[in-house]
């Protein structure tokens, strides 16, 4: 153990909260920003002339949300609603796939020390919401327990695309700390969908599929690329784990973390030609992400929020969802259980461990990315289909309470993290004339210490 001059033994320094990124970890998250505001947006417009169409025309509505389409032999005979559900959200369960593993690898899950406060957080904030909503739902008369897992998830695309619009000045750890809660989110998400909500598992298809799984991951290894042999083996294994019971796009996840991570790898095969992100720095999985993230944002979650978000709204289904347990405790989940579990998981961390907050950085902004987690929307609308179907009324009663949480999430975090954005702006213009020589900008903002009169929030 290293030593001070005097013998006595030295202190480890205390780790920082929300300190600096690795470069594998910068990379993610510029990629996450650049498309998610442009995703958000789309799927916001998705779940929006959802709401109109079956506001204006429910009849059409219905009639192409129930139109079957597939093979009956495969299994494959499904309306448009469950391809949007089960094969759609497959593309976005990839790409979500390739995050955890990009993360893994090269970013903030890496290490056991900077991977321990987002798996805190992501656990206190799905801990939480699930006993607000068991606690509503086995209180109240007319509850519905085994939605407990419909609050718990928090929506990569609205909640970065909020942060990216509202909070500029926000230090980019935090933004970091958001994104790696919410792939940690994902994950947890991705096991209670596949142990929560699967009744009957044919386990000779799900071998099948996992083999399909490995021979892609092998071809990819051994420098394959051709999409005539990827494609096919991607499509065997989702049809495999689809007939076996276990919810389709958890072969997605499979799949995404199956595509090699490892700076490099992105070279293409011996005698191919160049291509996108082909550079000693990049990986296989950040090319595969950077060609399938337009398909997953632009596509085929705004398709699923077309199918999934279209509840006829009336007085007394918007009445029922916030007096009925369902969409009472979905609501209070989401706006109250994700911002409480989130930042009591993190207070316990910097509170039983040597890890503080970086300097700068004070509580109101865990509070924010805690409240902006409660946009739960796509995976609470995929979790509440499978939980209570669709169309059905306790289905309504979730997508009701759902849109209005996720709303009402995105105003009130996305206030506290732009009163945060300009609070580290100008501490940040303060400290950048004190180093100029020129007096700070602001009354009262002179001295760096004086930032504590100042700001509440901060941390101390």
């Amino acid at each position: 153990m290293p030593t001070t001059p005097s013998g006595a033994p030295a202190r480890r320094p205390a780790r920082t909260l929300f300190g600096s990124l690795s470069a594998g970890s910068e990379r993610n998250l510029a990629d996450t920003l650049r498309d998610e505001r442009i995703g958000g947006l789309l799927l916001l417009v998705g779940a929006v002339a959802a709401l109109l169409w079956a506001n204006l025309a429910p009849d059409s509505y219905r009639a192409v949300s129930e139109t079957v389409v597939g093979p009956a032999a495969l299994h494959l005979d499904l309306d448009l609603a469950h391809w949007a559900a089960d094969g759609l959200l497959a593309i976005f369960f990839f790409v979500v796939g390739l995050e955890l593993k990009r993360e893994m690898v090269v970013g903030e899950l890496r290490h056991v020390a900077t991977a321990a406060l987002p798996a805190a957080a992501a656990v206190g904030g799905m801990a939480v919401p699930a006993l607000v909503y068991l606690t509503v739902n086995t209180t109240l008369p007319g509850g519905a327990p085994e939605g407990w897992a419909v609050p718990t998830a928090t929506d990569i695309a609205f909640a970065v695309g909020v942060l990216a619009i509202v909070g500029r000045g926000v230090p980019v750890a935090l933004r970091a700390f958001l994104l790696t809660l919410a792939v940690v989110d994902d994950l947890l998400a991705i096991v209670i969908i596949a142990v929560g909500y699967t009744e009957t598992v044919t386990f000779g298809l799900v071998l099948g599929s996992f083999a399909c799984v490995a021979v892609f991951a092998l071809a990819l290894r051994r420098g394959i690329r051709s999409p005539f042999l990827l494609v096919p083996l991607a499509l065997a294994a989702w049809t495999l784990l689809h007939a076996s019971g276990v919810h389709a796009t958890i072969a997605g996840v499979l799949l995404g973390f199956a595509v090699p991570a490892a700076a490099g790898t992105a070279r293409p095969a011996r005698g191919g030609a160049p291509r996108p992100l082909a550079d000693p720095d990049h990986s296989l999985a950040e090319r595969y992400e950077h060609l399938w993230r337009p398909v997953s944002a632009g596509f085929a979650v705004p398709v699923f929020a077309l199918f999934a978000a279209g509840v006829t709204i009336d007085p007394a289904t918007v009445g029922a969802a916030f007096a009925e347990p369902v969409g009472l405790g979905v609501v209070l989940g989401l706006v109250l259980g994700k911002p409480v579990g989130i930042t009591l998981a993190t207070w316990a961390v910097s509170r039983f461990t040597r890890a503080r907050l970086a300097p700068g950085l004070g509580w109101w902004d865990v509070v924010g990315v805690g409240v902006l987690a409660g946009i739960g929307f796509t995976v609470s609308l995929l979790v509440g289909s499978l939980a209570f179907g669709t169309g059905t009324e306790l289905g309504d009663h979730v997508v009701v309470g759902v849109l209005t949480a996720s709303l009402l999430a995105a105003l009130v975090g996305g206030a506290i993290l732009a009163w945060r954005g300009r609070v580290h702006s100008v501490r940040a213009d303060g400290a950048a004339a004190g180093a100029a020589g020129a007096p700070a900008p602001g009354p009262g903002r002179g001295a760096a210490g004086s930032e504590r009169d100042t700001d509440p929030g901060a941390s101390r």
